[in-house]
């Protein structure tokens, strides 16, 4: 579709408008319906903006819009449709497009609307309609803020969108090709807008405490209006220029007439005397060519000063992610009349509007009330208000409320997020960094404020200074901040105006920083330092020592040993108390940790520690009673001298201690990611000296900027030329590295820079050039490497190895004493020799062995490893590989196995199968690669039948086939039980809930699930009765509101997640740690906390809705007399306990027949199926004077005896696998309470 040809429904639109004859503006009877046509079209139109552009081309806006609004603002519907339809015909074309388009054909329509949009300022540029929408603005505002209404508030905030618009529309300098002091749109715009006032109404608004609201758009239209302007030239505007601003252009003119000299000269040395047809051709001895030849030369000899062996050359073509960003539009000097009027609006803004905006705006930001990206609006205002205070009669109490540590923060913090932006988004890198500018122009014009707030006459101001700086340069965010910012320059990403004002900025930062540490004695500033912690030995263990002493030196030590144990027995030398034998926090099982055990015992007695050995010998006794490995429990002393002998003579197998980092670079590289590590910030204060600040700045990327800042020194100001100067003066003189400065094209820019004809201009740059090379030449003298040093950038190490000689960093302390130390020729004979011994042994670490009958006891094993790679022992350090930590993974050997089948056979009959095959097993392994090889050989078919088989109580029949459907909670255990077998506890429930989801679907399971529940209930009553004698029988309350609770909240939700139970009174708290209480708490299936950092015992998410319920009415309820055993209780047959439970259910139905005869007794419709069912259901709750109990009670008698019952509902198809165990009626029973 042709967009310049407009579409006939568009066409009939906007012909419905009106029709403009001379000055005055007919509108058709339609005009507003066709208005808001037009804003339909607009809303609906596609991705390429074809109703815009159209509308554009029509120049709808000039001929139609602006003329009804000019003529017609008493129409009110009228007014504000069209006001309405500029807004968004006016809008940006970012927002439009999104993003500049990479396509050319979407590329083209955008630059189509950019067009338009600048004639649709140009057309505003009128004082006839900034006077109606100003006037229209001013009636709005005199209204009370009761009398207005909402569609007021929409009309003034359109219309400060429609001069925001406006404002934003960018110029055209190729169009206007305007020169400065030239009135360009933009100017004239502004122009209409002041003879109109509307920069009235806009300091009104910024002012007023009643139209807060409109901050944010006061300030970007603001912000819009002095774009263009520097507020240096500004504050300067209409008075006598001073003496060092002529004084700098008097040098910038000298500079130039020098620099054309210069050249005038030099092309009067190229001609030559008289005119030759001839240029001849020569030879330049010493220059090759491509060849071995040397370059022959076919111009004027005045030429070949310029020769190179480029030229000819095609240029090599730069990527684009790789080419300079481009700078910002210069900017142009506006019209004289302009520039007066935005003076005197900057002055009454500082005066009456900037601090009150400038809170409204930060607290707004704060409060994330604003847009996004809305804070650079704040920054450009703090940089540019900041600034014209300074250069009129400066007065800081006009810019208080930006001048504090807290704007510091703000502005830090942003700089920051915007710099970790530019390096996580590449795409729009560019975005961030022209952001990250604007918050580093923010931050130097508050160092140039503070800076001049100490040349106050004020003493007060002068403290002020003093208090923010303090602050300042106390923080270490502030101080790392340029370095940062540095390490991470990016010359494709950001522009060369963003590092000359970075530059600028440290340059000030320090120059403050070394006066207010000159001024003081000492400076206590705040450090920040990542400490890494790793795992170490607990204090008080004897470590081992480095070589085993042998059998002979053995016998030698035990009479001095023998004589500590004696003296303990007769208790002259205390024994130490609390010895924890094992490690809490290792990997390794406790049970597995006996062997290191008895290593540590060995390793006492090796220290001539006996009293510690004698110690961790009872402890670990304590621990694992088993077999008596450690002696039995009524040993004497003798005996445990004996067994303390045996331990100090035994050869016991040890595993390879972890060996010490080393802390250079190389092995923090090499560092494995295995080894866990924790990082924490530790905050401390130390003095400041300036000096060891300043060496951050000496390193290799710093000085890449600077260099490349100093590459377009002609470019550059006097003062950027001068903070270059200064910054590499104090590398190089200030921390004698001027090596570090050695550098190839660092010595062609000097050399470009001497050979420059207005070197005269750059006085101070040519004395660094000339000091710089001078040192060169002079270490070049002595050290003949140095030309080859040019080639590279250098650290400050290599700065050293170069000045002082090579190989000084390992003689030398500093940053060379962190390497290792240089191995003698004796060390390698003696490394050759151990390898070459211990190179042929099967199943040992090569490395380990080395460095254990090393001499030298400081060489670790990434130390050796790498010497023997140099030597060209190995190939690379993969030939050493570590040892795996934790439990070797060691395969079965057939003699094990045979071993592994005679002890089951041995023990299958007892009680505990697994207990016993491990204590009598020879090679130890852990529980579970026993079950498993027991399974894998096919001697037990499933886990459950290695189960430690319980003891049960005299009276009670076996109970070791009822599992309860919540596994090991619905048995009773002892304490001991529960401490020794708690992992097998654990597998049994998972197996016991595996057989509840399929057994459940069989007929014959459900039998036995019938039996299993009935179980739990009378356990369950019997646990609480007792604990209820115990005087606990408001927790045994609380604990059934907690599980009817719990069962409500799971059928709410919908899901079920593990819930704590959290005692609120001392009484429940005390009753937490009762024994009987917990024992309740097992049974009921309520899990104890897993670790220390649980502290509360937790309802299992396994547990139904329907389970808890049964649970918390089993203890409610009463259990029926006669005791466990006895011929009432469990030991009676099934009839005893259904005619017990029928008694009881009839007497409680008569008493409440009694109490309220109205209640009606629930129908056998009523009752679910089975606990576990998901038809289970309260009945609805009715309307009862009294509170009633719920209670549940199961019986098991037959279905006839209670009548006809009706079939349960079907079930859905998602339940059919939750059958119920039995077939058993449910009766909920309520009593009074």
């Amino acid at each position: 579709m042709d967009l310049y040809i407009m579409n006939c429904q568009l066409l009939a639109t906007c012909s419905a408008l009106g029709y403009l004859e001379g000055d005055i503006y007919h509108k058709e009877p339609d005009c507003l319906e066709s208005v808001k046509d037009l804003i339909r079209y607009l809303r609906h139109e596609d991705e390429t903006r074809d109703i815009r552009q159209q509308l554009g081309a029509a120049q709808i806006l000039q001929n139609d819009l602006l003329p009804i609004v000019a003529q017609y603002p008493q129409d009110k519907l009228l007014f504000d449709a069209v006001i309405r339809l500029m807004v968004n015909l006016t809008q940006p074309a970012l927002l439009c497009f999104g993003k500049v388009p990479q396509d050319p054909g979407a590329r083209h329509f955008f630059l189509q609307v950019v067009s338009y949009l600048q004639a649709y300022k140009e057309a505003f540029a009128s004082e006839k309609v900034f006077g109606v929408l100003s006037e229209k603005l001013y009636d709005l505002l005199q209204l009370d803020w009761e009398q207005r209404q909402e569609e007021d508030n929409l009309l003034i905030e359109r219309v400060l969108l429609l001069v925001r618009n406006v404002l934003h529309v960018p110029a055209d300098p190729e169009e206007e090709k305007n020169v400065d002091d030239d009135a360009s749109v933009h100017d004239r715009v502004l122009w209409a807008m002041h003879v109109s006032g509307m920069d009235d109404l806009l300091k009104f608004l910024a002012s007023s405490p009643a139209e807060q609201q409109w901050g944010l758009h006061v300030l970007e239209i603001i912000a819009l209006m002095f774009r263009d302007q520097d507020p240096e030239q500004l504050g300067a505007t209409g008075q006598a220029r001073p003496a060092k601003e002529r004084g700098a252009d008097v040098r910038e003119l000298e500079l130039l007439r020098q620099r054309e000299m210069a050249e005038k000269k030099s092309r009067a040395f190229q001609r030559g005397s008289r005119h030759s047809r001839f240029g001849g051709s020569y030879v330049v001895q010493g220059l090759k060519s491509i060849g071995d030849r040397d370059v022959v030369f076919h111009k004027g000899l005045h030429k070949l000063k310029h020769y190179s062996h480029d030229l000819g050359k095609e240029a090599q073509r730069v990527p684009k992610r790789r080419q300079p960003a481009q700078e910002a539009a210069p900017r142009r000097r506006s019209a004289l009349n302009v520039r007066l009027f935005l003076r005197e609006f900057c002055g009454d803004f500082l005066d009456s509007c900037y601090n009150r905006l400038m809170y409204l705006v930060k607290d707004q930001l704060l409060r994330e009330k604003a847009q996004q990206h809305d804070e650079t609006y704040y920054l450009w205002a703090v940089a540019f208000f900041m600034a014209f205070n300074r250069c009129r009669p400066f007065r800081p109490e006009l810019v208080s409320e930006t001048l504090s540590v807290r704007t510091f923060h703000f502005i830090e913090q942003n700089l920051t997020a915007y710099y970790e932006a530019m390096l996580l988004d590449k795409k729009e890198a560019t975005s961030w960094a022209r952001r990250m500018h604007l918050a580093l122009k923010a931050y130097r014009e508050l160092l140039l404020t503070v800076q001049e707030m100490d040349r106050s006459p004020d003493e007060a101001v002068r403290d002020s200074s003093k208090i923010i700086k303090n602050n300042i340069f106390y923080l270490m965010e502030y101080r790392e901040l340029f370095l940062a910012l540095f390490r991470k320059f990016d010359a494709s990403r950001q522009p060369r105006s963003f590092l000359c004002d970075l530059v600028e900025t440290t340059h000030l930062f320090l120059k403050m920083l070394e006066a207010f540490c000159r001024d003081r004695n000492n400076l206590v500033v705040q450090s920040k330092r990542v400490r890494r912690r790793k795992k170490r030995p607990r204090t008080g263990q004897a470590g081992p020592p480095a070589q085993l002493p042998g059998p002979q030196e053995r016998e030698s030590l035990w009479p001095s040993l023998t004589e500590q144990l004696t003296t303990c027995a007769q208790g002259t030398e205390p024994l130490l108390g609390g010895v924890v034998p094992f490690d809490a926090a290792s990997e390794t099982p406790v049970e597995e940790q006996r062997a290191e055990a008895m290593v540590r015992i060995q390793d006492s007695l090796l220290g001539c520690q006996a009293p510690a050995a004698l110690a961790l010998l009872r402890s670990a006794r304590e621990v694992w009673p088993e077999g008596d490995v450690f002696g039995s429990p009524e040993a004497a002393l003798e005996e445990e001298t004996e067994l303390l002998k045996q331990i100090f003579f035994a050869s016991i197998p040890r595993q390879a201690a972890p060996e010490a980092e080393e802390l250079g670079e190389e092995e923090e590289e090499e560092e494995e990611v295995e080894e866990e590590e924790l990082a924490s910030v530790q905050v401390s204060e130390k003095e400041f000296n300036f000096l060891d600040y300043l060496k951050r700045f000496a390193s290799a990327s710093v000085v890449k900027a600077y260099v490349l800042l100093l590459r377009s020194y002609r470019q550059n100001s006097a003062h950027s030329n001068h903070c270059v100067a200064k910054m590499l003066h104090r590398i190089a003189c200030d921390l004698k590295m001027e090596a570090l400065l050695f550098q190839l094209s660092i010595f062609c820019l000097f050399d470009r820079l001497l050979s420059d004809p207005s070197a005269a201009a750059y006085k101070e740059l040519v004395t660094f050039a000339k000091y710089i090379l001078g040192k060169f030449f002079a270490l070049a003298a002595t050290n003949k490497k140095a030309y080859v040093e040019l080639l590279f950038w250098k650290s400050t190490a290599t700065v050293r190895e170069m000045t002082e000689g090579y190989g000084s960093l390992q003689e030398g302390d500093g940053s060379g004493a962190r390497r290792a130390p240089r191995w003698t020729p004796q060390e390698e004979e003696e490394l050759r020799e151990l390898y070459l011994k211990y190179k042929g042994l099967e199943g040992e670490d090569v490395a380990s062995c080395i460095v254990t009958h090393l001499r030298a006891p400081s060489r670790t094993r990434k130390q050796v490893i790498k010497q023997l790679v140099r030597l060209g022992l190995a190939e690379s350090a993969r030939d050493f590989p570590r040892e795996r930590k934790g439990p070797p993974l060691v395969l079965w050997t057939e003699e094990q196995e045979l071993e592994l089948q005679r002890l089951f056979e041995e023990f299958q009959g007892t009680d505990d199968i697994l207990g016993n095959i491990m204590k009598h097993i020879t090679a130890k392994r852990s529980r579970a690669r026993i079950v498993e090889k027991l399974l894998s050989l096919g001697l037990v078919a499933e886990r459950k039948e290695l189960y430690k088989k319980r003891k049960r109580k005299p009276g009670l029949p076996d109970r070791s086939k009822d599992r309860s459907p919540w596994g090991t909670a619905g048995r009773e255990n002892s304490e001991e039980e529960e401490e020794s077998d708690s992992e097998e506890e654990e597998e049994e429930a998972a197996a016991a809930w595996e057989e509840e989801d399929t057994g459940n679907q069989m007929k014959g399971h459900q039998q036995q699930g019938s039996a299993n529940w009935a179980t739990l209930e009378q356990n369950v009553q019997g646990l609480a009765r007792r604990v209820r004698q115990g005087g606990l029988a408001g927790p045994v309350l609380w604990l059934q509101n907690c599980l009817n609770r719990a069962a409500d909240d799971r059928e709410e939700d919908g899901t079920a997640q593990p819930l704590p139970l959290v005692p609120l009174s001392e009484e429940n708290e005390d009753a937490m740690e009762d024994e009987g209480f917990q024992k309740l708490l097992r049974k009921v299936g309520i899990r104890a906390p897993a670790n220390e950092q649980e502290s509360f015992w937790r309802i299992p998410a396994k547990l139904s809705a329907g389970q808890l319920r049964c649970l918390a009415a089993s203890i409610a309820r009463e259990e029926p007399d006669g005791e466990e055993g006895s011929p009432g209780g469990l030991g009676a047959g099934a009839e005893q306990r259904a005619q017990a439970l029928q008694t009881l259910r009839l007497a409680r139905r008569k008493r409440r027949t009694v109490g309220s005869p109205e209640e009606e007794t629930p129908g056998p419709e009523q009752l679910p199926d089975s606990p576990g069912s998901d038809l289970e259901r309260d009945p609805p709750a009715q309307s009862q004077p009294d509170p009633k109990r719920s209670c549940v009670i199961h019986s098991d008698e037959d279905e006839a005896s209670e009548g006809p019952v009706k079939a349960p509902a079907p079930m859905d198809s998602d339940e059919e696998g939750l059958q119920p165990p039995s077939r058993r009626k449910r009766l909920r029973i309520e009593e009074e309470d």
